[in-house]
C-alpha cells in the first residue's frame, strides 16, 4: 500500500476521532451544566457565567473518561463510511490486505492515546480540581452530619498521646485545601474528646488554618469560631494519598508521589495503578480499533449485520468493564497493578488480532 493511501486512512480515522471527540464533549458541557446549575444554583456566589466556566473546566477530565468509547465508535463508524464508499472494497481488489489498512487505524489510535495521557490528562485533572475546588469554597461550611458520608479519613498523632481523625468532602491538591472538614479529637483510649467542624481547613507550615469553626464536646454548648489552627506533623504527600484521589493527579506527578508514599511507608498501591493504567491507554485505545475493525470486516463480505454490529460494540464495552474490575484489583494491592494494568490490554489486543487472522488467512 502506498504512503498516500497510508496516510489517508490515518487522518480518516484521526477526523472521525476528533469529529467524536467534539460531539462528546459538547454533550458533556451541556450535561454538566444542567447539572452543576441544579445543585448550586441556590448558593450566593452562583452566576451563569461562572457555571459556565467551570462546566468547561470540567469537559477534558470527562472526555479523558470517554475516549476509549470514542475510539471504539469512531473507529467503527469511518471503517462502515469506507465501505459503504466502496473505498475499502477497490483497496481490497487491488491487493491491499486489510492488515495494510488497518495499520494506519490502529497507528491513529495510538496518536489519539498519546495525546490524551501526555495532554489531555495534566490539562484535565488540574482544571477539574479547580473546578472542584471553586466549589468547594461556594460550599464552605461546616458539615451538618458529616459521618453519614462516604468520606475519607486520616489519622495523626499528637502530642498528648491521642489523635486527630481528619475527613473531608473534598480537597484541591493545588493548595492542599480541604473543604467541609471534620477533626475527631480523640484521647489516647480512642474516646472522643471532641469533634471540629470546619468549612475550610488548608495546611501551613505544619498546621492546619481552620476557617468558620464549629466545636462541639460532650456536655458542652456549640462553641464558634472564625478561625482556629491545629498542629501537625504530617507530610504533604500523605495527606494527599489519603484525602485526594490518584485520578485527580496528573501523570507527570504520579511518579514523585509514589516514592514519597513509599518513603513514608504509605500504601502506593492506588497511585500505581494509575500510573500504569495511564502508560497502557495507547495500547488501550489500539484494541479498541481492533475490536471495530472486527465489526467492519464482517459488514464488508455480507452487507450490513446488525448483530456483529452489536457483538462488537458489546465486546469494547466488555473490555472496559474488565479494564475496571481489575483496576480495582490493583487500587487494592490484590494483584500487582502492572499486571492489572497491561493484562486486559494484551489479552484483548491478542484477542482482536486472533479473530481478525482467522477472518482474513482462515
Amino acid at each position: 500500500m502506498g504512503k498516500t493511501l497510508r496516510f489517508y486512512f490515518f487522518f480518516q480515522a484521526l477526523r472521525m476521532a476528533l469529529y467524536f471527540t467534539l460531539g462528546v464533549a459538547a454533550l458533556a458541557f451541556l450535561i454538566d451544566f444542567i447539572e452543576f446549575s441544579n445543585r448550586t444554583s441556590g448558593l450566593p456566589q452562583y452566576t451563569v457565567g461562572y457555571a459556565l466556566l467551570l462546566s468547561v473546566l470540567r469537559v477534558p477530565f470527562i472526555i479523558q473518561i470517554a475516549l476509549p468509547f470514542i475510539v471504539l465508535f469512531s473507529t467503527a463508524t469511518m471503517l462502515m463510511a469506507l465501505n459503504r464508499n466502496y473505498e475499502l472494497v477497490v483497496a481490497r481488489s487491488i491487493g491491499v490486505s486489510a492488515w495494510q489498512f488497518l495499520f494506519p487505524v490502529t497507528a491513529a489510535a495510538f496518536v489519539v492515546g498519546v495525546v490524551t495521557v501526555t495532554v489531555v490528562n495534566p490539562v484535565g485533572t488540574s482544571s477539574y480540581a479547580r473546578a472542584t475546588a471553586v466549589e468547594g469554597e461556594w460550599r464552605a461550611r461546616p458539615s451538618k452530619s458529616p459521618l453519614a458520608q462516604d468520606y475519607p479519613w486520616l489519622r495523626q498523632a499528637q502530642s498528648d498521646g491521642g489523635s486527630m481523625l481528619i475527613g473531608a468532602t473534598s480537597a484541591s491538591p493545588h493548595n492542599m485545601t480541604l473543604f467541609q472538614a471534620v477533626f475527631l479529637d480523640l484521647d489516647s483510649e480512642d474516646a472522643m474528646r471532641r469533634r471540629i467542624d470546619a468549612a475550610k481547613a488548608e495546611l501551613g507550615n505544619k498546621e492546619w488554618i481552620l476557617s468558620e469553626v464549629e466545636i462541639r464536646e460532650s456536655g458542652k454548648s456549640l462553641i464558634k469560631q472564625d478561625s482556629m489552627v491545629i498542629p501537625t506533623a504530617l507530610d504533604p504527600a500523605v495527606i494527599q494519598e489519603a484525602l485526594i484521589p490518584p485520578k485527580l493527579i496528573p501523570i507527570f506527578q504520579l511518579g514523585k508521589q509514589i516514592e514519597t508514599a513509599k518513603s513514608f511507608g504509605v500504601s502506593a498501591y492506588p497511585f500505581r495503578m494509575q500510573y500504569h493504567s495511564l502508560l497502557a491507554m495507547p495500547l488501550l485505545f489500539m484494541a479498541m480499533a481492533l475490536v471495530a475493525a472486527t465489526v467492519s470486516l464482517k459488514f464488508v463480505r455480507s452487507g450490513q449485520s446488525a448483530g456483529m454490529i452489536l457483538s462488537g460494540m458489546g465486546a469494547g464495552f466488555m473490555l472496559y468493564v474488565v479494564t475496571a474490575v481489575t483496576r480495582s484489583f490493583g487500587s487494592a494491592g490484590m494483584i500487582p497493578p502492572i499486571m492489572a494494568a497491561w493484562l486486559p490490554v494484551v489479552v484483548a489486543t491478542l484477542f482482536g488480532v486472533a479473530y481478525l487472522l482467522h477472518r482474513e488467512d482462515g
